[in-house]
């Protein structure tokens, strides 16, 4: 089955005058799958959106063809091709005065006359990708009153109503809290399922990227590598192209954290869920974690009614009601 969208040796980059191009991707043999959630993920610089653009049409490749169900996309018209690609772009705000159901509508562009009238179908379809995105109580609202992710979620719902089959979008959590981040990754994953759509975006949201995508193109100085989440990171693929002095990506925790100096280990001994944040406080503070119990231990302990932290250094113990105390203990404990 052909592919809606996918790349022949495909070369991105920058064609500079009196100087030879700027290349960010050559060689690029890449297929984008119908009922897909694919994220795309690489460095500052690499070329993710000189990426996403090309795939659109926005900019002409270096070299080699990128095709739209099996059509070279430099020859399809404007029209033909936004009826099968969507491009959502975070960094260009729409008209503030416009209505949410006026930024949705402008999605219908490609399905109408030369006027660019509506008929009841093309309504129909605009009020379906309100609902899809659970957004009818902004239709009436104008874009200057609702919030980024309010104007987000108007955004995919545009591409949804322009009906095509693929979507691009740029960054389309970056000025997002993280509920709403969560919020508009979970609802591009429900639309891949549920429509069928093939869907690339890209993001610096690695820990939601690996949480929500299906697959994830990690494009890096050598390329780019294609494969489900965990198969990169099994593969050591993940934390080398985001490899950084002092920093490092945890296979068993799936989030990079910063090298705790040397000497300062730490076992937390038990298994709920406070012991879980105990953890996650000592490496916040630049500890590491013992496995194995050692010079410095850390418990939870009851002492009658009152749940204390009993904190065991060499032989010293010492009892503290909070985890703050236990952290500011160790701290001046281990200067």
């Amino acid at each position: 089955m052909t592919p809606p969208l996918e790349t022949r040796a495909l070369a991105i980059g920058y064609r500079r005058r009196g100087k030879s191009d700027l290349r960010l991707g050559h060689g690029l043999e890449l297929r984008l799958q119908r009922g897909k959630l694919v994220g795309l993920l690489g460095p500052n610089g690499i070329g993710k959106s000189t990426l996403l653009r090309t795939l659109a049409g926005v900019r002409k490749p270096l070299a080699g063809q990128v095709l739209i169900s099996g059509s070279d996309i430099a020859n399809l018209k404007p029209g033909e091709l936004a009826r099968h690609l969507s491009m959502v772009l975070t960094a260009l705000p729409p008209p503030m005065l416009m209505t949410g159901y006026g930024l949705v509508a402008l999605g219908r562009h490609p399905h109408t006359d030369w006027l660019g009238r509506m008929t009841p179908e093309d309504h129909s379809k605009v009020a379906a990708a309100l609902r899809a995105v659970k957004g009818e109580d902004l239709a009436e609202q104008a874009l200057a009153e609702l919030s980024d992710g309010q104007r987000q979620k108007l955004l995919i719902a545009r591409a949804l109503a322009q009906e095509s089959q693929i979507m691009l979008l740029d960054e389309p959590t970056a000025y997002l809290d993280l509920p709403r981040r969560i919020e508009t990754m979970s609802l591009l994953k429900r639309l891949a399922h549920s429509q069928q759509r093939a869907i690339l975006v890209s993001t610096h949201d690695l820990d939601l990227a690996l949480r929500s995508c299906d697959r994830l193109w990690l494009m890096s100085p050598a390329g780019i590598t294609v494969g489900a989440p965990e198969d990169l990171v099994l593969d050591g693929r993940l934390s080398e192209t985001f490899r950084a002095d002092g920093v490092r990506f945890d296979q068993r925790r799936g989030g990079f954290f910063l090298d705790p100096p040397g000497g300062r280990a730490i076992h937390v001994a038990g298994d709920s869920e406070e012991t879980a944040w105990m953890r996650r406080a000592v490496r916040r503070a630049g500890f590491a974690l013992n496995n194995e119990p050692g010079k410095i231990v850390v418990m939870r302990a009851q002492n009658g009614r009152e749940p204390i932290w009993k904190l065991r250094i060499n032989e010293s113990v010492t009892k503290h009601q909070t985890i703050e105390a236990v952290l500011n203990r160790l701290e001046g404990q281990l200067e």
